[in-house]
């Protein structure tokens, strides 16, 4: 087996240095992640005329310096341009990419590229934000997760996974449960800059590939995106953010098709389509 791994947090972070060693008992793993941190930029891919560099950095690991998705487009276009991957792993991510911060994933993102090509794609997140996280759990669990997603992976186009792992021990999880993409949104999003923000998870905004002293033009306020999550009460209890509060490792079936299939056929039948 052919496995491309990617991440968002970048190729230096750790999370993604655990997945491949966890891959390694799988086939043969090849690495394209992004040269700094790419958090939150979902699907984006760095179009244009922006010079892009890649860096082989041995033993099958590489850096490009754009988005998760561009990093499997560079692996599918450059690197394995006439025969695919079998398989797509994006992560282990730092935090959490249940609810509707899937939107926003780069993690995800990178996974949904490789569906969209039709290559069977999975994101792996664990709930810390810690650079030096614990990843036993991911460590013990993720194997027998792949290989049962993989010996049952249907062939219907665009399919890919979302497993999130809660932050705490292996010994305390209780299992695994499917689930859906739980509802919320953030409030209080945009906070004044304080570059000790993060300190408590031990980052600073060098690991994000930011600055601890950003310039600005005369008359800007710094401000930074750091809201507070807020649940959505019409949750059930399969919302993949609740089955991790529970203790349980969070597994969801996404698809690129986006159409809301029982909304069209609603339009259709109220007559919205009509000859000219």
């Amino acid at each position: 087996m052919r496995i491309l791994i990617t991440n968002d947090d970048g190729y230096q972070a750790k999370g993604i240095s655990v997945l491949a060693k966890i891959m390694k008992q799988f086939g043969e793993v090849t690495v394209i992640a992004p040269k700094k941190h790419q958090s939150g930029m979902s699907m984006a891919v760095s179009l244009g005329f922006k010079p892009i560099a890649h860096k082989d950095l041995g033993d099958g690991w590489h850096y490009i310096d754009a988005t998760p998705a561009s990093c499997i487009k560079f692996g599918l276009n450059v690197l394995f341009p006439d025969n695919f991957p079998d398989v797509v792993v994006s992560g282990i991510n730092h935090g959490s990419n249940a609810a509707t911060a899937s939107c926003y994933s780069g993690t995800l993102g990178a996974a949904e590229e490789a569906a969209l090509n039709g290559i069977p794609a999975i994101g792996v997140s664990l709930d810390t934000l810690h650079p030096d996280a614990d990843f036993s759990a991911v460590e013990k669990y993720f194997g027998d997760i792949f290989t049962r997603l993989m010996n049952d992976c249907p062939s219907r186009h665009g399919i890919y996974y979302n497993v999130n792992f809660p932050d705490i021990p292996a010994a305390e999880i209780k299992g695994v449960r499917t689930g859906y993409q739980g509802m919320g949104r953030w409030v209080r999003e945009f906070k004044e800059w304080d570059v000790q923000a993060y300190s408590k998870y031990g980052i600073t905004p060098e690991l994000l590939g930011q600055t601890s002293s950003p310039a600005i033009e005369e008359g800007e306020e710094l401000y930074m995106m750091v809201g507070d999550f807020m649940n959505d009460p019409r949750n059930g209890p399969d919302a993949d953010h609740l089955i991790m509060k529970e203790g349980y490792i969070s597994i969801v079936a996404h698809n690129v098709d986006c159409t809301d299939y029982e909304e069209s056929e609603r339009l259709r039948k109220n007559g919205i389509d009509t000859d000219f």
